[in-house]
């Protein structure tokens, strides 16, 4: 029988194995890995719920804030439309009386315009009399006076009894289509004329209680203007499509929308393409935000410097605020480096004229001034000094005022007196039996009163007959060397009052160099 182990007697201890002890310890590390990473989505997790929630918050007081300002906004509206709308007839009746009494009146209205007072006086009796055909003659016939007339026409517009009806009237002539063409007038481009005209109906039309939030245009005439607007866009397709559509034609429109609150949401495309297209003219940028552009004016701004636009894309930045997002200095270095450019790639090609040439020089210049301007105007002077663009500018207008001086004309050159063509040689005598040397004589030769003789390496001279000797022909004409010594009694020296030219006897001297010889 075996024997029975003692209880009290201690066995042997099995040791654990190296494994077993690493096995152990790579399952708490995964698990201490694993309870770090679910830690950490947990906190995530919390971290982006509190975020959310927080945005949530600040929507929900932001729709709160936008709901009680539309709901004032409203209110205000509802109660200013009754002061708006006697405002409005007040103003009705007293261009009604004015009208009349302009009417009554016979004084000489016709007469000339000499002055702002004068300018004023016109433009309002033509309201007054609401003769929107003698107003748009006079606009467009006082081009020069663009200053004036932008002072004074919406002074005078606010006499009219309806602005809105007499500057459609006015404009109708060449907006939306350009009827001038039947008039066999369709030369001359007028669309300043129509957005001068529409600008100027704009704070004639706000509303005087609450701004240029509401528009005082009446349903009729809104209805009216939509139509015009349609029209101008179906007729895109005859004008070459949004791309071929002149400017002017394109500001006239986007100016007309404005004006009379008509920008629809769903042309906004449209828009955008026809503002890029047309983005050099100044009010653009303003157009710009007032079409509703705001939102993609980064897009716009990225294209425009993509075409090459840099100019273009400055002021569009600074309407909207949006010069930290794309800084103006390195927008304008570009700019001037794309135009020296193009300048001097017309420059270096041999087949270009003299005329291309010129043209390249006038682009640069342009470029520069328009970067001057541009830096006066934004306060850049600090991060972009414009001193080194005048001096480049100054040299410029140097080589081109040199250019246009006119070349001597050479002074062995006679002219006929009907045709300005060069005269034949005169001939060496009119007697038959006058003798003519196939050897050149030496003609006189006079000093300049202050000029040494020229060098003998001067090359042969061609001399005119004299204008002081006798009328009869020299005895012979002919090309004649500076060496040759002085003929006595050849021609006689000229008067001190006209000092030789050049050093050479019986020239002409030039009338525009006297002081050269003095």
């Amino acid at each position: 029988m075996g024997t029975i182990p003692d209880p009290g007697e201690l066995s042997e201890l099995t040791h654990p194995s190296f494994d077993e002890f690493q096995r152990q310890t790579s399952l708490m590390t995964s698990c201490t890995l694993l309870w770090k990473e679910l830690s950490d989505h947990f906190t995530n997790l919390e971290q982006d719920l509190l975020k959310k929630s927080e945005a949530l918050r600040h929507k929900i007081q932001t729709l709160d804030h936008q709901t009680k300002e539309s709901l004032d906004e409203l209110e205000k509206r509802e109660v200013s439309i009754q002061g708006s709308v006697q405002i409005a007839l007040g103003k009705v009746e007293k261009s009604m009386e004015a009208a009349l009494k302009a009417l009554e009146k016979d004084g000489d209205e016709n007469g000339e315009v000499d002055d702002d007072d004068g300018l004023l006086l016109k433009l309002k009796s033509f309201c007054l009399e609401m003769d929107s055909g003698g107003f748009w003659r006079f606009i467009t016939g006082k081009k020069k006076e663009l200053e004036a007339l932008r002072a004074k026409i919406h002074l005078a517009l606010a006499e009219c009894i309806d602005p809105p009806r007499f500057v459609l009237e006015a404009i109708s002539e060449v907006f939306p289509l350009d009827k001038r063409v039947e008039k066999s007038d369709g030369g001359n481009d007028l669309g300043w004329a129509c957005v001068l005209v529409l600008e100027s109906l704009i704070p004639v039309v706000v509303d005087p209680v609450i701004g240029k939030s509401r528009i005082l245009v009446t349903p009729s005439m809104k209805e009216r203007a939509k139509e015009i607007a349609e029209t101008w866009k179906a007729s895109l397709e005859e004008r070459g499509g949004i791309e071929n559509v002149r400017t002017p034609d394109v500001h006239t429109f986007l100016q007309h929308l404005v004006t009379f609150g008509i920008v629809k949401r769903e042309d906004v495309d449209m828009y955008r393409k026809l503002v890029v297209g047309s983005a050099w003219r100044k009010q653009m940028p303003k157009l710009a935000v007032s079409l509703g552009l705001g939102d993609i004016m980064p897009d716009m701004i990225e294209e425009l410097i993509s075409r090459g636009q840099q100019l273009d894309a400055v002021h569009f930045t600074y309407e909207v605020g949006l010069a930290d997002k794309f800084p103006p200095v390195p927008l304008l270095k570009a700019y001037l480096k794309d135009a020296k450019k193009a300048a001097a790639a017309i420059s270096e090609d041999p087949n270009n004229t003299g005329r291309a040439m010129h043209l390249a020089a006038r682009k640069e210049q342009s470029a520069l001034r328009a970067v001057i301007k541009c830096i006066e105007e934004y306060k850049l002077q600090a991060e972009f000094p414009p001193e080194n663009l005048k001096k480049r500018l100054e040299q410029l207008e140097k080589v081109k005022v040199e250019k246009r001086k006119p070349a001597p004309v050479p002074a062995n050159k006679r002219t006929r007196a009907n045709s300005g063509g060069p005269m034949p040689p005169a001939k060496a005598g009119r007697l038959t039996n006058a003798y003519v040397s196939s050897y050149p004589a030496a003609p006189a030769f006079v000093r300049s009163p202050s000029h040494s003789q020229y060098p003998a390496g001067v090359p042969p001279y061609h001399s005119p007959p004299s204008m002081y000797g006798s009328r009869s022909p020299p005895t012979n004409p002919y090309s004649y060397s500076p060496e040759a010594a002085p003929h006595a009694g050849s021609f006689p020296s000229p008067p001190m009052s006209y000092p030789a030219y050049g050093g050479y006897g019986n020239a002409m001297a030039p009338a525009y160099q006297p002081a050269y010889y003095r």
